[in-house]
């Protein structure tokens, strides 16, 4: 059985990023709906007893959906610290960042505009192959980046063969309208810059060293 995460903090700690109403029926509403859902889609399937991203890599349809959203708004919501010590990541991620990017602005404004122009409902991520290449991914409804593979050095699909890896996810945007509508209406692009303000680079930075 899946529960409900616990928030690393209060409910009104993000604000004026994410304000204590909107964290209310995201995290208290929808996800506990995808919970709730998965946990009775799985009882007495396959899929009972296996962890999250094993259910994500393998299933379809609605058990696909509900485990995939939780594992997004739980990678999501613990990437947020209501005050963060680092304005920016350091270390290999930063090198990896700058090498690619060349600045650490210009992989912000590439970040935002793949969220921005992300049709309807879903994710932003940035990604990581296993030579530590970073990429960055429009993941519609309820996708991740554990459903994508590497099949050579520059390249990925949305489908595992023999000897491929999955793509390993680092950090995420949620363009689900649920995520922002309280507090920025439909004014998506400012609900994306305003979140680098709360990311957590600690966190992002261990999911690239792990």
């Amino acid at each position: 059985m899946f529960t409900l995460i616990t928030l690393p903090y209060a409910k009104d700690a993000l604000e004026p990023v994410i304000s204590a109403k909107t964290l209310e029926f995201h995290h208290g509403k929808h996800l506990q709906a995808y919970v709730d859902n998965l946990n009775k889609l799985i009882q007495g399937a396959e899929f009972e007893g296996k962890s999250l991203v094993e259910i994500v890599k393998s299933s379809t349809g609605g058990i696909f959906n509900n485990a995939g959203q939780i594992l997004n708004h739980e990678m999501y919501f613990t990437q947020f610290v209501p005050k963060p010590s680092l304005p920016a990541p350091t270390g290999n991620l930063m090198s990896q960042i700058a090498n690619q990017w060349g600045t650490f602005d210009a992989f912000k404004s590439e970040f935002e505009s793949k969220g921005v122009s992300l049709f309807g409902s879903g994710w932003v991520w940035l990604a990581a192959k296993e030579n530590g290449e970073l990429v960055i991914l429009q993941c519609p409804g309820a996708d991740n980046p554990v459903c994508h593979f590497e099949r050579s050095q520059l390249s990925f699909r949305p489908s595992a063969a023999s000897g491929e890896i999955s793509l390993r996810p680092l950090l995420t945007f949620d363009v689900w309208e649920h995520a922002y509508y309280l507090d920025y209406q439909n004014r998506r692009a400012a609900h994306l810059s305003a979140l680098w303000q709360i990311v957590n680079w600690k966190v992002i930075e261990n999911r690239y060293s792990n």
